[in-house]
């Protein structure tokens, strides 16, 4: 089974209080469901449409583990902290 990616980035941060409450708690809860951090923070250098803002991605063994990671309840808990503080994409993508 190939495994998933967690792909975040963000389009702007309009409260970097509600971002760094959401970080405290989503941290935990993305690594009790099995998620590493591969990278995470400012881009090194943006192309084409990049956004000089905040990027995550997070290895998971699954695209089942990473969208259970995402439903699970300590997430959504988290989520809920960030709730208009940020514009950001969220996707999971397969591994090749």
């Amino acid at each position: 089974m190939p495994k998933a990616y967690w792909i975040g980035a963000y389009r702007s941060v309009s409260n970097p209080d509600a971002l760094a409450a959401y970080a405290k708690l989503a941290g935990p809860a993305i690594a009790a469901g099995g998620g590493t951090f591969l990278a995470r923070g400012l881009p090194a250098q943006v192309y084409e449409a990049g956004l000089q803002q905040r990027a995550v991605l997070i290895a998971f063994d699954s695209v089942a583990q990473a969208q259970a990671t995402h439903d699970s309840p300590a997430y959504q808990e988290a989520l809920g902290l960030l709730a208009g503080g940020a514009e950001r994409d969220i996707r999971i993508v397969e591994g090749i």
